[in-house]
């Protein structure tokens, strides 16, 4: 037999078919998946997933939906006005669904904590601070807050409102 007498010989079975017969498995994957599931615990078919994936468990920022920003902190210090930052989150944060991370950070160069010497501990007042303000006004509860810090950035506070779903 020479190569030539392979292009005529017919496949077993068409192309198309074994296609076909892929995805009716993976439909029936899929609806046994769905049946099987419909009883079963979000919680714990959650932790089965990652137990299975080899993944810890994680708590991810929602995605952002709305930003502001608290500028005006003097070099060295966490004192800013946050009176529209505290309206701000008022009105963003009105479904109690939703989560604000509040990430604090400084400036390229020289902006650092005067008794540590710490920008990343600066950083982390000026979160705190806004935070503090969010709280006190009444704007935000306590839970559905997150501090961060990136040093080094801009001498602000970064507020991010994001959905974070249904609590149960």
């Amino acid at each position: 037999m020479i190569a030539d007498d392979f292009d005529d010989l017919t496949p077993a079975r068409s192309g198309w078919l074994i296609t076909l017969a892929d995805l009716a498995l993976l439909l029936v994957g899929f609806f046994v998946l769905l049946q099987a599931t419909q009883t079963l615990d979000a919680r714990a078919l959650a932790a089965g997933l990652r137990s299975g994936f080899r993944t810890e468990r994680s708590s991810p920022m929602p995605m952002t939906v709305a930003t502001a920003r608290v500028d005006g902190f003097a070099s060295g210090s966490a004192r800013a006005p946050t009176g529209a930052a505290i309206a701000w989150a008022r009105d963003a944060a009105r479904d109690p669904r939703t989560h604000i991370a509040i990430t604090g950070s400084t400036g390229p160069q020289g902006d650092v904590d005067p008794q540590t010497g710490s920008a990343a501990i600066l950083a982390a007042d000026r979160a705190r601070t806004v935070a503090a303000a969010l709280i006190a006004s009444g704007a935000v509860d306590p839970s559905r807050i997150t501090i961060a810090i990136v040093p080094g950035k801009r001498r602000a506070v970064t507020l991010s409102v994001g959905f974070a779903g249904n609590s149960n």
